[in-house]
């Protein structure tokens, strides 16, 4: 028999209500241990119970609560679920869970109970690791994209392409075991064009891992240039707030300044670096160095050029720095007399995307944000569509089993045994149970929800 498990099920800190959370064969009579309901007759199956949560030992009162016992199986574990809703303060809360757990239960681990709705068969892997993306959606895209990964969209799209192995891998192992009998013989074209559809589905999924690791993490974007350029201005523009001191004193910003943002549903970690020039104060040089760290970090750079000002050695010693295939150059200050001609910059840097703007007059800000989003989705992937590889961990094993089919392509055109090829279409096929967790080892389930909090 599973323990009984108990935890604190909200958020740490005062508030209207916090709920204690149970699970387990014992949650009922635990809960009858500690509870006094108003009505003796109450604790019926899913109906809320309202009394009091008394100290067995004291007959003390402990708080006015409200109550739900839960049967199973249709609960979040899949087992009998308890939820004690409790006046939001840590002393009501904690008090009861020291009764709840002097009782019958004991503390869950962090993510037991997702856990548990995972090894009872309610959620598969990804979804489980999906429930960890929808507690930390900070937009309503990464929250979209989390919920119907919840709902299986992308474990079924994974189920899918291993229903296709589980074809290839048959007419395989037929034509391995009986070569003579009356069987449709299987050949390498069909061989090869089937493993082509398995290796483009894998393909499809891949493409959008990029955009799905910053839709989950986040886009670091890192504002450089020299002091006085418009770095702050921009900063303020974006968040549409007051949040860097902008002067026209060089050198106001001596530090990295970080702030999280939402642009068209996609989060923006935007960092205001310290603006980068020869200095011999010893604090701006430390900034200074921040700022060349937090660009290298960085997955987008925009780099602020003012316009107004002939092209210095501090600006060209910039462009030597960065990557114009992450780069955003920025031609700021464009309503005053312009010293800087674009094709100037494209010589230098070919490829690199210009927009020229007035972070006085607020010109292409617009500009600035539309092209984030269409360097976050590259073109190859609609802003609608919510299959997204988000998941580092599920990155690497599609990776690993387009390798797999790869290979076994391979050896398909050079007509090689059909023991070797199912070797690899065998290994493509359990790679991608991991990412469900239908072959997946004990460890790495371990490592999934000790990443979650308690109470979940």
């Amino acid at each position: 028999m599973e323990d009984t498990i108990a935890a604190i099920a909200t958020a740490l800190g005062e508030g209207g209500i916090g709920i204690i959370r149970i699970s387990g064969e014992n949650s009922k009579s635990v809960l009858k241990k500690i509870f006094k309901p108003a009505n003796p007759a109450s604790l019926e199956n899913r109906k809320m119970a309202y009394g009091n949560i008394v100290d067995p030992t004291t007959g003390k009162i402990v708080d006015e609560v409200l109550c739900v016992y839960m049967k199973s199986p249709k609960t979040y574990t899949m087992e009998d679920v308890v939820e004690i809703n409790c006046h939001g303060g840590m002393v009501p809360l904690r008090k009861t869970l020291e009764l709840v757990l002097s009782n019958g239960a004991r503390i869950a681990e962090p993510g037991e109970f997702t856990k548990r709705a995972f090894l009872n068969g309610r959620l598969d892997l990804s979804q489980a690791e999906a429930v960890i993306d929808l507690i930390k959606a900070k937009t309503y895209r990464t929250f979209d994209v989390a919920l119907n990964q919840l709902e299986g969209v992308f474990s079924g799209t994974i189920k899918e392409i291993r229903k296709k192995l589980v074809d290839i891998l048959v007419n395989l192992t037929v034509n391995i075991d009986y070569p003579d009998e009356d069987i449709e013989q299987i050949t390498y074209e069909k061989l090869g064009l089937d493993l082509s559809n398995v290796l483009d589905d894998i393909e499809k999924l891949l493409s959008s891992a990029d955009t799905g690791r910053i839709i989950r993490e986040g886009l670091a974007v890192s504002i450089i240039g020299k002091p006085n350029v418009g770095k702050s201005s921009l900063m303020n523009s974006l968040l549409k707030e007051t949040r860097a001191i902008v002067t026209e004193i060089p050198g106001t910003t001596r530090d990295t300044i970080e702030e999280n943002i939402s642009i068209k549903g996609i989060p923006v970690k935007l960092t205001d670096t310290a603006g980068i020039r020869e200095t011999s104060d010893v604090i701006e040089k430390i900034g200074i160095e921040k700022s060349k760290e937090s660009f290298n970090q960085a997955d987008l750079v925009i780099f602020i050029l003012d316009s107004s000002r002939e092209l210095e050695d501090e600006d060209l010693e910039i462009m030597d720095l960065i990557n114009p295939e992450k780069t955003i150059i920025l031609l700021n200050k464009i309503d005053l007399i312009q010293k800087i001609k674009k094709e100037e910059i494209l010589e230098k840097m070919p490829g690199v995307t210009l927009i020229e703007t007035s972070m006085a007059k607020r010109m292409g800000i617009d500009e600035i944000e539309k092209k984030i989003v269409d360097l976050v989705y590259g073109g190859k992937i609609s802003q609608n569509n919510n299959v997204m590889v988000t998941n580092v961990r599920h990155k690497d094993i599609l990776e690993k089993s387009r390798q797999s089919i790869s290979d076994a392509i391979n050896m398909v055109n050079l007509h090689e045994a059909l023991e070797f090829i199912e070797i690899d279409v065998n290994s493509a096929y359990e790679s991608l149970g991991e990412i469900i967790g239908e072959t997946v080892q004990d460890d790495i389930i371990n490592e999934v929800f000790a990443r979650f909090c308690l109470g979940k």
